[in-house]
C-alpha cells in the first residue's frame, strides 16, 4: 500500500523488450536505497515490483529494474515509456510510517488527459480528463491519485476534474512538468468503489457482478 506522497522523481534509464515483457531500469537514489527483489515501488501511481530477470541483480547503483507485463502495458501510461522519462517514485509504506496522503493502491483504474493548465503567482490550476466510468468516484473535496501524487479535487464538472498544486508539488513531482495532452495515470479512491459494490443491492441498482 502507498500513501500518494511521492520521494523523489526518478528517471527512465533504459527499456528493453524481452518477448512480451517490457524491463524498465529506473534510476532512483532514494528509493533505491533500501529496494531488494520483489519489493513494490509505486512509479507513477502503478505499483511495480523490483526484479531480477537476467540475474545480475534487481538492483545496480542508484538504479533497479522493473517488469511492464502485457496487462500494465494495457492500462496505464507506462506503455509509453522512454528513455529519459521522469517519473513519480513512493516504496511501500511500513507499518508505523506516517500516512501523510490517503489510501493508494497502485492499481492504476485508468489514464487521463490533462485538458488545461492555469499558472498563478505560486501555484497552478489544473484540470484533467478522466475516462466516464470513472466519473462517479470523484467527488468536490475527496481525494484522487494523479501519476501517483495524492490530491485533493477542487471541482468536477462531468468528465473532467480540476486540482491546485502547491508550489511543493509542482517543484517535487512531474506534475510540475505536465502540459495539456499528456496522458496520466489515474486511481480513484477505493472506499468509493466498495461503498458503491455494497450498497447496489440496497438502492436496487446491479452491481458489476451482476448481483442485485
Amino acid at each position: 500500500m502507498f500513501t500518494g506522497i511521492v520521494e523523489e522523481v526518478g528517471e527512465i534509464v533504459d527499456v528493453r523488450q524481452s518477448g512480451e515483457v517490457v524491463v524498465l531500469t529506473v534510476r532512483g537514489p532514494r528509493v533505491s536505497g533500501d529496494a531488494a527483489h520483489g519489493d513494490s515501488i509505486a512509479v507513477n501511481g502503478c505499483c511495480l515490483t523490483v526484479a531480477d530477470p537476467d540475474g545480475a541483480g534487481p538492483v545496480q547503483g542508484d538504479t533497479f529494474r522493473l517488469e511492464l507485463v502485457p496487462e500494465t502495458l494495457k492500462r496505464t501510461s507506462l506503455s509509453g515509456a522512454a528513455a529519459g522519462g521522469r517519473v513519480n517514485l513512493e516504496r511501500a509504506l511500513q507499518a508505523g510510517g506516517r500516512f501523510g496522503g490517503h489510501i493508494v493502491q497502485g492499481h492504476v483504474d485508468g489514464v487521463g488527459t490533462l485538458l488545461e493548465r492555469t499558472p498563478g503567482e505560486r501555484s497552478d490550476e489544473v484540470r484533467f480528463g478522466l475516462p466516464a466510468d470513472l466519473a462517479r468516484y470523484v467527488v468536490e473535496k475527496g481525494s484522487i491519485t494523479v501519476d501517483g501524487v495524492s490530491l485533493t479535487v477542487a471541482a468536477t464538472d462531468g468528465d473532467s476534474f480540476t486540482v491546485a498544486l502547491i508550489p511543493t508539488t509542482l517543484a517535487d513531482t512531474t506534475l510540475g512538468l505536465r502540459r495539456p495532452g499528456d496522458p496520466v495515470n489515474l486511481e480513484v479512491d477505493v472506499l468509493a468503489k466498495y461503498v458503491e459494490k455494497l450498497t447496489a443491492g440496497y438502492l436496487g441498482g446491479t452491481r458489476k457482478d451482476g448481483a442485485q
